[in-house]
């Protein structure tokens, strides 16, 4: 049993803890919530003895190991299964003094600690713990010096896995995950036979992982039983009883206080005056929640295109005169919402740079529509902010003729207010940083947003504002993500990258996760379809409701853009000689306009004909 008692800690004098108090009972898989900034990380270091409290005491049961991964596996010349293998000291020692031991006692001694162990299975159970991690078996052999420092965080975390301490502290371990990763380790948390305490944004994780929330707001900690959803409505209802429990006292205040202003100097009513006057004195005032700042994301409104926006035929695409991946066949539209599905190192992210326009073609055929703009945010960018200039100086580079209020606005409409946009890069929080890189990657308002692994850094309640925004946003969305909340909310459409070709999901994301885990049988691929397919073969009549849902949300939008260019056209200021480019401009709008509108009544009589003739 773990247990925090009263316990107080600050930080440049800010409190982080004040009084808190939590009992974490042996063996449960605890998630620690709360927003950015709030002390999680802080409170694994005071549990571990880093740091001193300055009040109140933590108990871990005596000769209880701790573990947990702080840093990255240093680039050595020792191979990753050596690297894993080592991390349980206790067998490495062991091993080490039985090489040496004369004593026949002692020998026996050992070799009985080592059965106790498990000490001659650790080689496979490492190499489990690895493919889980998504390393092949060539990996595992190979340097720690071979890999970059997202991979050797991967190695860190399978040491501390396999090491198995008796109290497991996980800090936001599926950052450094892709999706089967992430789902791999979800089941080991929940079958870990020790005490697990994980600091984590993944709802899915914490639905699925752990059987207890520990909440952390407003320097107080309170246990919540059951899963994360639970806890959300738990505690979505006890702010609710806690704010009209205030507003009810509230009014009683105000009744009693005119009461005593009315009559206290009265002499008939001074008695019930007085005691009024003291019922007021010790009514213990009960506050109203406090609202936290609400999270925004607010994506700029792209105009739009012509239908498709990229079609891909033949294509093959790689590194260094290799394809990565072929026979690509492809289209997205405007209204499109992709996620990228695959197990690692299958190519999602290389498919994500050639619809990027960062990755050429080696063979086939890629048309994207005039005036196309892309935005693409990938992790590495956050490392590749300039750590000594403020945000608003990121903006004021991309944007050198527009003014600071009108920077500070869009740096707003991401979360980043006052204080932010005039701190350092260096000194902004994971989930700070990952917001200016989505500002500074939808600055131009693209008709394409292209995310790989948008929500690592970023909190619960960011993760939800970044659905809200992406669910409004116009413009087509590509989507890489272990964050399966984010892809069930989002994604209407999924593509499977598997073997070199990339092809339509025709199931869900329920099924996808069940066959990662080996509880179904992954489906043969079939030749890539050169069109959408439905995205559900069990119900056909739901995926072509929903093509000719979107046929005719496709037709409202033309309509509106109709509705400007005609408005744009019937304008007189158009015609009096001062601007002939934009009478030119908004023609060859309009012709680009019935081009379109004629492609899309032509789908929405196609899907319609589909429905109809499924439906008999």
């Amino acid at each position: 049993m773990l247990r925090i008692d009263d316990i107080s800690f600050s930080i440049e004098g800010r409190p982080l803890f004040d009084h808190a108090s939590a009992v974490i009972p042996a063996g449960h898989k605890v998630g620690l919530v709360g927003r950015n900034g709030t002390g999680k990380t802080t409170l694994f270091r005071l549990i571990r003895g880093e740091l001193a409290l300055e009040g109140g005491a933590i108990e871990v049961p005596k000769g209880a190991r701790i573990g947990g991964v702080d840093q990255e596996v240093p680039g050595s010349g020792v191979s990753l299964l050596d690297t894993v293998l080592a991390a349980d000291t206790e067998r490495a020692a062991l091993l080490a003094e039985s090489a040496g031991a004369t004593d026949p006692h002692r020998i026996a001694d050992i070799q009985t600690r080592l059965a106790d162990i498990d000490a001659w299975s650790a080689e496979g159970r490492a190499s489990a713990i690895l493919r889980g991690l998504g390393f092949t078996e060539a990996e595992i052999h190979r340097p720690c010096s071979a890999f970059s420092g997202g991979w050797r965080m991967r190695v860190a975390l399978a040491g501390v896995l396999f090491a198995a301490p008796d109290l497991l502290l996980l800090d936001e371990p599926t950052n450094y995950l892709d999706l089967e990763g992430a789902l791999w380790l979800e089941s080991w948390i929940a079958r870990y036979p020790h005490t697990v305490i994980v600091i984590s944004h993944d709802r899915a994780l914490l639905n699925r992982s752990v059987g207890g929330i520990l909440h952390l707001e407003e320097r107080k900690l309170t246990f919540w039983n059951g899963p994360y959803d639970q806890f959300a409505r738990q505690r979505a209802e006890r702010r609710a009883v806690q704010a009209a429990a205030a507003r009810k006292q509230e009014a009683t205040r105000a009744h009693m206080q005119s009461f005593v202003d009315r009559f206290r100097y009265k002499a008939t009513k001074a008695r019930q005056a007085q005691s009024r006057l003291k019922m007021l004195e010790r009514m213990v005032p009960i506050r109203a929640p406090e609202d936290a700042a609400r999270t925004v994301f607010t994506f700029p409104e792209p105009d739009t295109l012509s239908p498709p926006i990229i079609t891909i035929e033949g294509g093959a695409t790689g590194y260094d005169g290799r394809a990565v991946l072929s026979h690509l066949d492809l289209r997205i539209d405007q209204d499109d919402r992709i996620a990228l599905l695959g197990r690692n190192g299958e190519g999602k992210s290389t498919l994500a740079k050639l619809i990027a326009g960062r990755l050429p073609l080696m063979a086939g055929r890629m048309v994207a529509a005039r005036r196309l703009r892309v935005g693409f945010f990938a992790q590495h960018q956050i490392e590749d902010l300039h750590p000594d200039e403020t945000p608003l100086a990121h903006l004021q580079r991309a944007r050198p003729d527009e003014a600071p209020a009108r920077l500070r606005a869009r740096l707003a409409g991401f979360g980043l207010g006052a204080a932010q946009a005039e701190t350092v890069a260096g000194r902004l929080s994971g989930g700070q940083k990952a917001r200016l890189a989505l500002l500074l990657a939808t600055l131009d308002a693209p008709h394409l947003l292209i995310l790989d692994e948008p929500t690592n850094h970023l909190d619960i309640e960011s993760r939800e504002a970044l659905v809200e925004a992406l669910t409004a946003y116009t413009g087509a969305v590509v989507l890489i993500a272990h964050d399966m909340h984010l892809l069930s909310l989002v994604a209407d459409r999924l593509w499977l990258v598997q073997a070199g070709r990339v092809r339509v999901w025709e199931d869900d994301l329920e099924a996808y996760r069940r066959m990662l885990l080996g509880e179904d049988p992954a489906p043969a691929p079939p030749a890539p379809p050169a069109r959408k397919a439905p995205k559900a073969a069990a119900d056909p009549l739901s995926a072509l409701r929903a093509e000719l849902r979107r046929c005719e949300a496709r037709l409202d939008r033309l309509a509106e853009m109709g509705a400007r260019i005609e408005t744009a056209l019937g304008d007189p200021a158009l015609y009096d000689g001062s601007r002939p480019g934009d009478i030119a401009a908004w023609t060859r709008k309009q012709a680009e306009w019935r081009e379109a509108t004629g492609r899309a009544e032509e789908l929405w009589l196609q899907a319609q004909e589909r429905l109809e003739a499924a439906q008999g």
